[in-house]
C-alpha cells in the first residue's frame, strides 16, 4: 500500500496539535521512527552532516501560520532529513523533545530509523535500469528515497564497484547509481536524474549527484542552485 507522505505544514499540524501523541493514535516510540529526505532548494552541502534546522514555519488548514521545532536535519547537498514516526495512512513529525526522551542523537535517530524501515518494509532491492544504470526498488515505493540513508545498501555495493557509486535521489520514489568508474553509465545517470527531477515539481528531492566511497557520502557534482 503506497502511505500518503504528508507535506511540511501537514506534519508541522500534527506536531502542533498533538499535546498526547497516543491520543491521537501515533506509537512515539524509537522503533516507529522513519526518516525521510526531502529538498533544500539552494543549499549545497559537500559532506554528510546533521545540523538542525530549528523552527520551522507552517500553515495550518485554518490560514494561521505557527512555528514549530521540528528534527529536522541539514544533511547533504541539497536534501535534509526529516524524522517522523510511523502512522497507519500519515505521519507526526519528531521533535527535539522526542530525540531527548528517547536518548536518541540525531545519528542514532537516523540509524534506528532505517532498521525500523528495513523491519517494517522489508530490504531495498537493486535491479537493472537500463543504460548501464541500477534502480533500487522497495515495497513501499513512497520510501525509496530513504534508503539513501541506508548504509548496508550501499557498503554492499562497494564489494561489486570497489571504485565507488554515484547515485541520484530526483524524487522520492527514485533512487538511481552507476559505477563511478563507468563514463557511459554516468553520462545517462546525469540525463536521467535531470529529467526525473525536472519531472517531479511537487515530490523532487536533489538535483545533485552523491558519491558513496571509504563508507561516506559525499557531493559528486553540484545541485542546481
Amino acid at each position: 500500500m503506497t502511505r500518503r507522505l504528508l507535506g511540511a505544514a501537514a506534519l508541522c499540524l500534527a506536531c502542533a496539535c498533538a499535546t498526547n501523541a497516543w491520543a491521537q493514535g501515533f506509537d512515539t516510540s524509537a522503533g516507529n521512527l522513519l526518516a525521510l529526505l526531502r529538498e533544500s532548494p539552494g543549499n549545497n552541502r559537500p559532506e554528510e552532516k546533521l545540523d538542525p534546522i530549528g523552527l520551522v514555519r507552517a500553515q495550518l488548514a485554518d490560514g494561521r501560520e505557527v512555528d514549530i521545532d521540528a528534527s529536522w536535519f541539514q544533511y547533504l547537498g541539497d536534501m535534509h532529513v526529516r524524522l517522523v514516526f510511523d502512522g497507519e495512512a500519515s505521519m507526526q513529525t519528531a521533535s527535539p523533545g522526542d530525540l531527548e526522551r528517547l536518548h536518541l542523537s540525531p545519528q542514532d535517530a537516523v540509524t534506528q530509523a532505517v532498521d525500523n524501515m528495513r523491519r517494517r518494509y522489508g530490504a531495498p532491492r537493486v535491479q537493472p535500469y537500463g543504460g548501464g544504470l541500477m534502480q533500487v526498488v522497495a515495497a513501499e515505493p513512497d520510501l525509496v528515497s530513504s534508503y539513501f540513508l541506508d548504509r548496508a545498501l550501499w557498503q554492499d555495493q562497494l564489494h561489486r564497484y570497489p571504485q565507488g557509486v554515484v547515485a541520484s535521489v530526483p524524487l522520492r520514489g527514485g533512487l538511481l547509481f552507476a559505477p563511478a568508474d563507468d563514463e557511459k553509465a554516468l553520462t545517462n545517470l546525469r540525463f536521467s536524474a535531470a529529467a526525473l527531477f525536472t519531472a517531479s515539481d511537487r515530490t523532487r528531492v536533489s538535483s545533485a549527484l552523491y558519491l558513496f566511497k571509504d563508507g561516506r557520502w559525499s557531493v559528486f557534482q553540484a545541485p542546481r542552485l
